[in-house]
């Protein structure tokens, strides 16, 4: 048998259906998120808020979006918004999210999705309630290569797994990046960094059965690096993630009959590079490149609407609750706030 790929089956993020957005917290990824749907998808961006009017009006103004609202209460409310962008610090979702939702509008909330498990299940219930779609924004998710990743797995390309080995650590200083050091704001790299690898490692093997983790703390108050081993059946995964360092941030899953690695930055469209006993073979899998590549979420949130779903078979509301399970524990033994 020939070494090969699973052709993805993500659609065009063209071809969902538009909704009205609007964007709660114009920061750095609310404008990548604003560029990506206006070069691939029909989605359209409506509406802007933040507390401060001048900082909503000059987004609006960057990105001929027509209206601009001086506080968050005015974009939820808006009746010309269906779907609200949580863009705001992480410490600050489970607040922002609420807000929408009791607005009756559906959301898309930047990852991590909040500070704790309790947070994250306190807004899966309103969503239920309010029978809006709920979304965590983790892009990576949605991406084409991670869904060739899911075949090659599914399938058992790879064989049983035995370890995925997975991390993301960048050099962000207090003076550079003072929210992520920032406890009240929900800053540390774990929070910020680490969901990446350890979504990823959810992904591939589950919910973990145990978890033992190292950590390191930052004088302003947040985890600067932190290590954990998470297992699952007799199948093992190794995350890391800091603020003090650019690592390698690549990803790979190992198993019994196979390998397959992505290349950095594993969380972004990245190539990938499969190894059986047939042969080595690499390939790239996504066209749409970097943070363009924000629009696959936004355009599955607008298929789910449009099929009258409320919840995401890539990335459903339990894992995401889960996943800031696996946080709480790791932030628990290294004795995180």
């Amino acid at each position: 048998m020939s070494v090969g790929f699973p052709v993805s089956r993500i659609p065009d993020p063209s071809q969902a259906s538009p909704l009205r957005w609007g964007i709660l917290g114009p920061g750095g990824i609310a404008r990548s998120f604003v560029d990506a749907l206006a070069k691939h998808t029909r989605q359209r961006v409506v509406a802007v808020g933040s507390r401060s009017a001048e900082r909503a009006g000059a987004f609006a103004a960057a990105h001929d979006i027509r209206r601009a609202h001086g506080s968050y209460e005015a974009l939820v409310d808006d009746p010309d918004v269906d779907v609200v962008y949580v863009a705001s610090p992480t410490g600050q979702h489970h607040e922002h999210a609420l807000l929408a939702i009791a607005a009756g509008k559906h959301v898309l909330v930047e990852k991590s999705f909040s500070r704790t498990a309790a947070e994250a299940a306190e807004m899966v219930a309103a969503a239920r309630t309010a029978d809006v779609v709920l979304l965590e924004a983790m892009w990576t998710r949605f991406l084409p290569h991670i869904d060739v990743v899911r075949q090659l797995v599914g399938d058992g390309v790879l064989g049983e797994i035995q370890t995925v080995i997975a991390d993301h650590g960048q050099l962000l200083t207090p003076g550079a990046a003072p929210r992520l050091h920032s406890p009240e704001l929900g800053g540390g790299a774990l929070l910020d960094l680490g969901v990446y690898p350890l979504s990823f490692a959810a992904l591939i093997l589950g919910t973990p059965d145990s978890i033992l983790a190292a950590g390191e703390m930052a004088t302003t108050g947040v985890d600067s690096t932190i290590s954990a081993v998470l297992r699952t059946g007799g199948a093992h995964a190794v995350v890391t993630t800091t603020l003090t360092a650019r690592t390698p941030t690549t990803a790979s899953i190992s198993g019994t009959a196979g390998r397959l690695e992505i290349a950095a930055d594993f969380y972004t469209p990245a190539e990938l590079v499969l190894t059986t006993q047939s042969g080595s073979v690499a390939r790239k899998v996504d066209r749409i490149r970097g943070h363009e590549a924000l629009c696959f979420q936004a355009a599955h949130l607008a298929h789910l609407v449009e099929e009258g779903r409320r919840d995401s078979p890539l990335l459903p509301l339990v894992e995401t609750v889960g996943i800031m399970a696996t946080m709480d524990e790791i932030r628990r033994q290294v004795a995180v706030g």
